[in-house]
Parts: C-alpha cells; structure tokens; sequence
C-alpha cells in the first residue's frame, strides 16, 4: 500500500514596514522549515516570542489547502510585540514526500485490522 504524502517546505522571512523593529529582529533573517525540523542558517538567531506566534500556523501552511482558504493566501504574519514593526512572512518554497510507515507507529486503518484513530 501507498503510504506517502507531500508536505510543503517553508521560508520564515522577517520583512519590514513603515513601523521600526523594538525587538532584535532584522529585515532578511530567515529560517525554514522541511517537515518537521526548524533550518536556521549557520550563526543566525531568531526570537522565541516571534517564534511562539508563528509555530502554531507552520503545520497548516505546510498542508495542501483550498485555494479559497485564507491558508492558501494570506502569507504575513505580524510581530506579537504590538510596537514592533516587524512583520514574517510564510512561502511555500517547494515540496517533499513523507512515508506515514517513517512517521509513526500507529497503523493505517486496516493494516492490522482496526479502525483509523481520529
């Protein structure tokens, strides 16, 4: 049985507005993400605070989606810092195959006769 699927690869990029940067954010810093690992290039950093309001949206950008879905369009994501500037932006920037078998343990419905948990 075929147990592949396809996951985006992301680019994080802080970009600017007309707004200053308070935080220690710099225009051009970026990381990616490739399945479930976070790429930072060699020698960069990037803010746990930034971090913690992107995080929870990276699974879902990562996702085939509806190009009516606002998860397909909507690509800025603003600085949790109300007074900051600053402003990261998600692209998809290609895509990988994954194997469910290399991903988990538990079993696709049917392989070993029980229902598909949900």
């Amino acid at each position: 049985m075929d147990d592949t699927f396809e996951l985006y690869d992301l680019k994080v990029e802080v970009t600017a507005t007309d707004r200053p940067f308070v935080c220690s954010h710099r225009e051009g810093d970026f990381f990616y993400v490739q399945g479930e690992n976070l790429v930072f290039p060699e020698g960069s950093s990037f803010s746990m605070y930034s971090l913690s309001a992107i995080l929870p949206l990276l699974p879902a950008k990562q996702r085939m989606t509806d190009p009516h879905d606002w998860m397909s369009t909507d690509a800025y994501i603003a600085c949790p810092d109300p007074n900051c500037g600053a402003r990261f932006r998600i692209t998809r920037v290609g895509k990988r195959t994954f194997s469910h078998s290399e991903t988990t343990v538990v079993p696709l419905e049917g392989e070993d006769g029980t229902e598909e948990q949900v």
